[in-house]
């Protein structure tokens, strides 16, 4: 009685202090983001310890808190839900019941998660998703990829290739009534930058005869090289997300090595035979002058880490360092960044890139906005950035899909 007495103690004294931790003045909602923020940093000090003393991996409380969110593939009046699978990957897919005169628009959503938590399951993702088929009259493909640990980098990558191989046929297009020309990949956070490398395999890949027609790219992660760019600097501790729990949480994608993501906070992870990378993520060249603020750029430092992890290089994970040729067929693109996101200036440095190569982009800046807040659209607590974020991506959907 004693011992739960106490922990029950420091978690209120935790929360608290956590709770009370000051946030910039044009949040919306603050006191549910502060409790958001406070669960979340309570959860990451809990699995640590967890971690530390063997009972529990660090992503595992994380990820059984998630589940308890899950939802089953209830349909409505307006569209049929159903959880099937695409080439053996599972899929939640919504199919309208509105009758269309012509073939349908489609849309194949990537959720985040750092490649080790989430699902398209999730009770905010499957209101998204059954909202953009309600009012797009749309195909909505919501893909559940493998998850790290147990499936490292890049299993994740390779599902959601296998399920848009197998969607663009012409006999799956055929038999949910969708057009060829009308197919879109979309993803938030870590499903953004999955969905963008998805997106340039197949705008670059000649064996793919249908191609996309867009990419919606929400608060989107897209290289894993330069960890010191100011976005990082400033929300190192921000709301939601800090850089230790990204950090943590996503270099099980690649590692149960705790020698990367301490190589990873101090910038001195990438091996010898990288430097030509830096350039293609130079957010001192790329990224808008309001952003660069007095924030100096410094290289990050080669070859301190040993074993060398070769995934790093591989640009599956790091989208934005591409040469310009392999983003000159991209298509239409729509991407959306958030001002108090450790994660902003990725967003930011791919929109430049792709306007310098022609591409045709909308961006969204959200100033009062956080990382995750798609996440966070149904009960207990739901925030209405959420909401907006939500409403302005499916409105763009709807104008240009």
């Amino acid at each position: 009685m004693g011992y739960k007495t106490l922990c029950f103690g420091l978690t209120c004294i935790l929360f608290a202090y956590y709770i009370y931790t000051p946030i910039p003045e044009n949040i919306e909602e603050p006191w549910k983001v502060r409790t958001i923020d406070a669960a979340i940093k309570i959860t990451s000090l809990m699995a640590t310890l967890l971690e530390k003393i063997g009972l529990k991996r660090f992503d595992e409380l994380f990820s059984m808190l998630m589940k308890l969110d899950y939802t089953q593939p209830i349909s409505d009046e307006n569209v049929t839900v159903m959880d099937i699978t695409f080439s053996d990957i599972p899929v939640r897919l919504y199919l309208p019941k509105r009758k269309s005169a012509s073939q349908r628009p489609a849309v194949i959503f990537v959720h985040g998660g750092a490649f080790v938590l989430g699902s398209c399951k999730l009770a905010a993702l499957d209101l998204l998703n059954r909202q953009t088929a309600k009012n797009l009259g749309a195909v909505v493909v919501g893909v559940d990829y493998r998850l790290g640990h147990q499936y490292q980098f890049p299993v994740a990558h390779e599902d959601v290739v296998s399920v848009v191989k197998f969607f663009l046929q012409d006999k799956i297009l055929a038999k949910y009534g969708v057009d060829p020309t009308r197919v879109c990949i979309s993803g938030d956070s870590a499903g953004g930058l999955i969905a963008a490398t998805v997106a340039q395999l197949i705008q670059n890949d000649p064996e793919f005869k249908n191609k996309l027609k867009a990419q919606a790219l929400i608060y989107p992660s897209l290289q894993v090289i330069d960890i010191t760019i100011p976005s990082q600097k400033e929300n190192e501790h921000g709301l939601i997300l800090s850089k230790k729990l990204e950090i943590e949480l996503a270099c099980l994608y690649l590692t149960q090595d705790k020698a990367l993501p301490q190589a990873m906070m101090k910038n001195q992870h990438m091996p010898h035979g990288s430097r030509h990378l830096f350039k293609l993520v130079n957010w001192s060249i790329f990224l808008p002058e309001k952003y660069k603020k007095n924030h100096v750029y410094t290289e990050p430092i080669l070859g301190r880490l040993n074993p060398l992890h070769s995934a790093l290089l591989d640009s599956r994970l790091s989208p934005l360092a591409v040469n310009d040729s392999q983003l000159q067929n991209l298509p239409l693109t729509y991407i959306l960044t958030c001002q108090y996101d450790l994660i902003r200036d990725d967003g930011l440095m791919y929109v430049s890139r792709l306007q310098n190569v022609g591409v045709k982009v909308s961006h969204d800046h959200m100033e009062d906005g956080i990382h995750g807040a798609l996440s966070f659209m149904a009960s207990p607590i739901n925030l209405q950035l959420g909401i907006r974020i939500k409403d302005k991506y499916i409105n763009w959907l709807e104008e240009n899909l």
